[in-house]
């Protein structure tokens, strides 16, 4: 397995948002994490990326314990994210807002190398180049000179999508990338995040459109209430009681089978 959540606890003064949450993320998957509102879900990410300590448990990546790690070390071990609200730097053009990702590789791996080797200069070009090639898989080739306040909402979460690409994670974390996209939009990520998985990579996804979630993910965790009570494939997912009446226990109106 890719990764391993363990147990994990994240308290807020009295209030458990996570509560002895474990799971396995294997490698090369699509992983859904799904669940009613205030299920925990944007906290388990942000304890697995590194933005929350966790109270209790262990982390482990790649067989490697990382628990309590910075962002900025879970980023250079191979995981990266984007965010629920997008967060993009003004001022920057669209290809240094990629390029910002980029900057995590210097030090390991191509960029490493040709920083050690050949100097910044270069390895400042290669994260160029390189930014540019992950802005033409997210189908933004012609955007890269553009400021982010002038991109729609669902270019700027595309962007956002190429900014953690272009770190070489093995773990993608999307958080709710399809909020605020039509039928057509939705089916244009369901196709980018498949196109993801070409080189191996794992994609970790929190979403609330269930039509997405079911035809993209090879896997799905249910949290409820900061406990996981279901795991495994869609279609076991779309039938077990225990996820049914929680969603609508919850008044949620979100449909398993949309």
């Amino acid at each position: 397995m890719l990764l391993h959540v363990d147990r994990i606890t994240r308290r807020f003064g009295g209030y458990a948002a996570l509560n002895d949450a474990s799971c396995e993320v294997a490698e090369g998957l699509v992983h859904a994490l799904i669940g009613p509102n205030g299920a925990g879900k944007t906290t388990l990410f942000n304890v697995i990326s590194g933005v929350l300590r966790p109270t209790s448990g262990r982390l482990r990546f790649q067989g490697v314990d990382y628990t309590g790690s910075r962002p900025d070390k879970v980023l250079t071990m191979g995981i990266a994210r984007n965010f629920q609200h997008v967060r993009l730097v003004r001022g920057l053009s669209v290809l240094e807002n990629v390029m910002i990702g980029a900057h995590a590789r210097i030090g390991r791996g191509l960029l490493g190398n040709a920083a050690e080797f050949l100097g910044f200069a270069v390895a400042e070009k290669a994260a160029r180049e390189k930014a540019r090639e992950m802005l033409d898989f997210v189908g933004m080739a012609g955007k890269a000179e553009m400021q982010p306040d002038n991109l729609t909402l669902v270019d700027q979460r595309r962007l956002e999508i190429a900014r953690a690409l272009v770190s070489d994670p093995r773990l993608l974390l999307l958080d709710e990338p399809a909020a605020g996209m039509n039928a057509a939009e939705l089916n244009e990520l369901s196709a980018l995040i498949r196109r993801t998985q070409v080189n191996g990579l794992t994609v970790l996804l929190v979403e609330h459109h269930m039509r997405l979630v079911m035809s993209v993910s090879d896997q799905i965790t249910v949290l409820s209430a900061g406990t996981i009570i279901a795991g495994g494939p869609p279609q076991v997912i779309q039938r077990d009681p225990t996820v049914i009446a929680a969603y609508l226990g919850n008044g949620d109106e979100l449909a398993l089978h949309s």
